[in-house]
C-alpha cells in the first residue's frame, strides 16, 4: 500500500488524508500497513530521522484529515490541545432516513469500557441536504469519545449509512461498504508557532458516487 496523501508538513506536524479501510495504529492483532507504518516508511525513505506519532485516531472505516506529530514532545503538545478541546473537528456523515430538524445537538452520555463509566458526550449537527433515503449532515463532536458520531446518530434513530456495529445493515434499504463518515476539516492553533491553521479533505470517491447513485 502506498503512502497516504500529505496535506501539510512542517518540522513539528504532518497532516495526512487517511483513506477508509486502514487502521491508524495496530490493533491487538498487530496488523501491518497501518497509517502510522506507512507515514514512517515515507519519512525513512526521505531520510527524516524522527518518527511520526498520531495525535488522535480515526477508526478503520473513517476517511479524512488526521494530525500526526514529529516526535513525542510535539505529540504531547498537540494531544494537550485535544484534551483542552482546542481542536475543532468537522465531519460529513450520511445517515439513514430524513432528519426533521435542520440542526441540533445530541447529548447522550457514552460508556467508556476502559474506565467502566458513562462520560459526557456532545455532538452538534446540521443538515446539508436531504436525499430520498438518507440525509447528508455536517457533524461536530464537541467531546472526543470513541465512535461518538456513530453512537449518537444511532441514539436519535438515524444510524450512519453502512453502519454494522451500532445497527444492523440488513434493517435498512441502503447498502454501503463502510460506515459513511468522513473527517472533512480540522482547525487548531499550531503548538509551536501559535499560528491558526485549518485543513480540509475532499469527500472521497465512494461517498460522492453514493450520492450520485441514490440522489
Amino acid at each position: 500500500m502506498k503512502a497516504p496523501r500529505i496535506i501539510y508538513e512542517d518540522e513539528k506536524l504532518i497532516i495526512a488524508d487517511k483513506p477508509a479501510g486502514i487502521l491508524t495504529i495496530p490493533a491487538p492483532k498487530k496488523e501491518n500497513n497501518t497509517l502510522t507504518d506507512l507515514l514512517n516508511h515515507e519519512l525513512d525513505r526521505r531520510g527524516v530521522e524522527v518518527n511520526a506519532y498520531p495525535c488522535h485516531r480515526l477508526d478503520c472505516e473513517t476517511s479524512g484529515v488526521i494530525i500526526y506529530a514529529k516526535g513525542k514532545s510535539a505529540q504531547q503538545a498537540m494531544m494537550d490541545k485535544f484534551r483542552l478541546r482546542e481542536v475543532r473537528k468537522t465531519y460529513i456523515a450520511f445517515v439513514n432516513g430524513r432528519l426533521k430538524k435542520d440542526f441540533g445537538a445530541v447529548t447522550a452520555p457514552i460508556y467508556n469500557r476502559n474506565r467502566r463509566r458513562k462520560e459526557e458526550a456532545v455532538t452538534k449537527y446540521r443538515v446539508l441536504k436531504r436525499h430520498p433515503l438518507f440525509t447528508e449532515i455536517e457533524a461536530e463532536p464537541v467531546t472526543g469519545r470513541t465512535n461518538q458520531i456513530r453512537i449518537h446518530m444511532k441514539a436519535i434513530g438515524h444510524p450512519l449509512v453502512g453502519e454494522s456495529v451500532y445497527a444492523f445493515r440488513r434493517d435498512f434499504k441502503l447498502r454501503f461498504r463502510r460506515a459513511a463518515l468522513h473527517a472533512k476539516r480540522i482547525e487548531f492553533t499550531h503548538p509551536a508557532s501559535g499560528e491558526k491553521l485549518s485543513f480540509e479533505s475532499p469527500l472521497p470517491a465512494d461517498m460522492t458516487d453514493f450520492i450520485k447513485k441514490y440522489n
